[in-house]
């Protein structure tokens, strides 16, 4: 056999070892898949049994504690605020068709099916509230199964420790009052609350300032023209959410950095303010925009648009602690909200402590907090706070935004 002969026989036969092997990996794909209906199923995590089989929200003063329950004993903890918890603990209720049987380490997966499952609730507040608590309670059960924190999970901390507010070198004021007209006086009284905590907290310290989108947008100008040699961190929500081209248009004539986004919900509603770039720091809230989950998301979207993060939260340190996973893990971050309501300070036993402004990382697995479940029972039952609505006027008898 001529050498080009025997060459061709090689490579014929070598083309037919190919084919076969590619039919046998076909054969094998085909026989993994079962020939089955529902080849999607392929994805169920067949090495464990851990299921949800329970929910418990319990509405506590203004919010609820959500917790989350699996067939092997282990259990994850969530707080939805800032909706009505008499609905939200209905809505939990009723979602809790859609997690029974779920496996509860799929957590994008049961985020998408929560989302998703009905159009008309798609998005809204009580509906993305909700979620954010499962969400949380979710992260909770699998850093558990796993024995690490949160977020190590979440690709391990960038930082060694959170920088926080309130701290005594870390202040953010407030437009208290509701006198709108824009007269002088009205501005220096807002423009002396900034001067005297400049003076106060020195050069090194950090000054906020949150106008509670309750200003005119022409007092917000002329209060920021007012204020810019005093160096504020930024102006927060300096209008009502929805319209971001009156945030644009204020951010193009205003020096002062502008944040929002506590209102701004997932990552739909966030990027109009990324691509319109109508603001300069993001406010995302975990128990707002739809946990842990969004959060990450959201944070990814601001970095790729040199706009950092400084999380909104007025959670107890439940949803707190959660937030904090989620900011230690994310690299473009300044500063996080934080309050110790002793009210709740007797349900959640945390394992991080602030040291002179800073929050240190939480430590232990999963959300790294106890619920002391018969503290929750006794603050539900004995608790005098409860969710109010506002009823912010003007002067005129006219109706406030807040």
């Amino acid at each position: 056999m001529s050498d080009s002969s025997r060459e061709r026989t090689v490579t014929r036969r070598s083309m037919l070892g190919t084919l076969g092997l590619a039919a046998g990996t076909t054969a094998f794909v085909h026989d993994a898949l079962g020939s089955a209906e529902k080849p999607g199923a392929q994805v169920e995590d067949r090495a464990t049994s851990i299921r949800i089989n329970g929910i418990k929200p319990t509405i506590c003063a203004d919010r609820v504690y959500l917790k989350v329950m699996t067939n092997h004993g282990v259990s994850g903890w969530g707080e939805i605020k800032g909706v009505f918890p008499k609905v939200a603990k209905s809505l939990c209720e009723e979602m809790f068709s859609l997690l029974d049987g779920q496996n509860p380490t799929r957590i994008e997966h049961i985020w998408q099916i929560l989302y998703r499952a009905h159009r008309n609730h798609r998005g809204g507040p009580f509906m993305v509230h909700c979620i954010a608590g499962i969400d949380a309670a979710l992260w909770d059960i699998t850093g558990k199964l796993y024995g690490v924190p949160v977020y190590r999970l979440l690709g391990g901390p960038t930082r060694d420790k959170l920088r926080v507010y309130p701290a005594e070198k870390a202040v953010k004021l407030g437009a208290s009052q509701r006198r709108h007209v824009g007269d002088p006086i009205d501005i220096d009284r807002l423009v002396e609350q900034v001067r005297s905590t400049r003076e106060r907290v020195g050069r090194d310290g950090t000054v906020m300032f949150d106008t509670h989108s309750a200003i005119p947008h022409v007092m917000v100008q002329q209060f920021a023209a007012s204020i810019e040699a005093y160096d504020l961190l930024f102006i927060e929500e300096p209008s009502v959410p929805g319209n971001v081209h009156v945030f644009k248009k204020l951010r193009d004539e205003i020096r002062v950095p502008l944040a929002t986004g506590e209102r701004v919900r997932t990552i739909w509603e966030v990027m109009p303010y990324l691509t319109e770039q109508a603001v300069d720091i993001l406010q995302p809230d975990a128990g707002y925009t739809g946990g842990i989950s969004q959060l990450m998301k959201i944070a990814t979207l601001a970095e790729a648009y040199f706009v950092p993060l400084a999380p909104h939260c007025t959670q107890s340190f439940l949803g707190s602690t959660t937030s904090f996973h989620a900011a230690f893990s994310v690299p473009f971050f300044l500063i996080h909200e934080v309050y110790e309501f002793k009210e709740f300070t007797p349900i959640v036993r945390k394992t991080w402590e602030i040291k002179d402004g800073y929050a240190t990382l939480p430590q232990g697995t999963g959300l790294c907090v106890e619920i002391d479940e018969a503290a929750l029972e006794r603050v539900a039952a004995t608790t005098k706070t409860r969710f109010k609505w506002r009823r912010e006027r003007l002067p005129d008898g006219s109706v406030a935004d807040y």
